[in-house]
């Protein structure tokens, strides 16, 4: 058995949430405009008329109903179509920090600890906010704990592998508690303007602490049983952005250096690589499906979810056995799979097994064996 245990998490949730009505009355208004504007062009074949975008239909598809955001009006503006964030001098904290800082605060009050008590921060998430300084030590800078920090992206697996990474830390010695940190703004990586994406997204950050054994009550938090990670190159979800654009021969579009997917084939292979990740590594700790109370899974689209569910059990999975916060905040990235953790995980009792999962881009998943204590 791991020394590790994952004792607390914290959510820091937007202020602002945006409805899928009120994210296709915009979208909507910008298709009006960009069609009448480009009408002959249209009528001439040149350009392709842009299609409207539905409510009832993002649900049926995805299961958001909703997402939260670090701006409103900037992303339902047909004029701006996304986030607008004041710019900080280098002497404050960033927007990100502030996130991270406000899950942090969430996640100590739960247990018996300081910042002091930190020896590592690790911001693990799929959108950070510039090459350096590591927004991990800037973290770790206004916590006032930590040794030392650094960040890692490994997009929406990355808080699977922080926890890994942290894990493993502790296990060999290195620290005794490390915090993993995932603010993830989201909103500012998404095309707007894209139908078949731009309601996939939302912000949110969530920290989950890890302790030695030896630092953690009788009874508190989860055994870390076991953690596995897996990689496999593909273009099919891929973020084109980064510092080597200016330099580029052919300067690429702003579409291209957002959010891209291609949604059918990510849905055909991520599913069963996961699925057969999650198996496997039960298997490995002789854990059959029928070990499992729950499957905190990444929330990037309840078809998938439910198919990952089906073939990790060998049968539909139960609501309770998938709990799902895709309604509520929409696709979160690495922040995702430690939302559902955070909210429906108080209810397992001692001995109780359950997986959290992380994957995407990359390809990329982590699976992580917790045990209640």
């Amino acid at each position: 058995m791991s020394n590790v245990v994952l004792s607390a998490s914290g959510l820091y949730t937007p202020p602002e949430a945006i409805s899928n009505e009120e994210l296709v009355e915009a979208y909507n208004a910008y298709v009006e405009k960009y069609n009448a504007a480009h009408a002959d062009a249209i009528a001439a074949g040149e350009l392709d008329a842009l299609s409207t975008s539905d409510a009832d239909f993002i649900y049926k598809a995805s299961g958001i109903k909703s997402r939260y955001v670090v701006d409103k009006a900037g992303i339902l503006d047909p004029d701006v179509m996304h986030p607008r964030i004041r710019t900080r001098t280098n002497d404050e904290p960033s927007i990100q920090c502030e996130m991270a800082l406000e899950a942090i605060g969430q996640c100590l009050a739960q247990v018996d600890c300081e910042a002091a008590d930190i020896d590592a921060v690790l911001v693990a998430c799929s959108n950070l906010p510039r090459p350096y300084p590591a927004l991990a030590v800037e973290v770790q800078h206004y916590l006032g704990g930590g040794r030392f920090g650094f960040d890692l992206n490994v997009a929406c697996a990355s808080a699977a592998f922080g926890i890994q990474t942290g894990a493993n830390m502790i296990d060999s010695g290195s620290a005794r508690r490390v915090l993993v940190v995932n603010p993830e703004i989201c909103s500012a990586h998404l095309n707007f303007r894209d139908r078949d994406s731009h309601f996939i997204f939302g912000d949110v950050c969530t920290a989950a602490l890890l302790e030695h054994r030896d630092e953690v009550a009788a009874g508190r938090g989860f055994d870390v049983l076991g953690t596995r990670l897996i990689t496999q190159f593909s273009n099919n979800i891929r973020n084109n952005f980064g510092f080597l654009n200016r330099a580029e021969t052919e300067p690429r579009s702003e579409a291209d250096r957002l959010f891209v997917q291609n949604g059918r084939r990510v849905f055909k292979d991520v599913g069963p690589m996961v699925a057969e990740l999650i198996v496997n590594h039960l298997g490995e700790h002789d854990l059959g499906a029928d070990a499992l109370k729950r499957l905190w899974l990444h929330q990037a689209n309840i078809n998938m979810n439910t198919l990952i569910c089906k073939r990790v059990l060998g049968r539909p999975a139960e609501e309770a056995e998938m709990p799902s916060v895709l309604a509520e905040y929409a696709n979160t990235s690495s922040a995702s799979p430690v939302i559902v953790f955070h909210k429906y995980s108080g209810d397992l009792e001692r001995g109780d097994v359950g997986v959290l999962c992380g994957f995407g881009a990359g390809y990329s998943a982590g699976s992580v064996i917790l045990q209640r204590r």
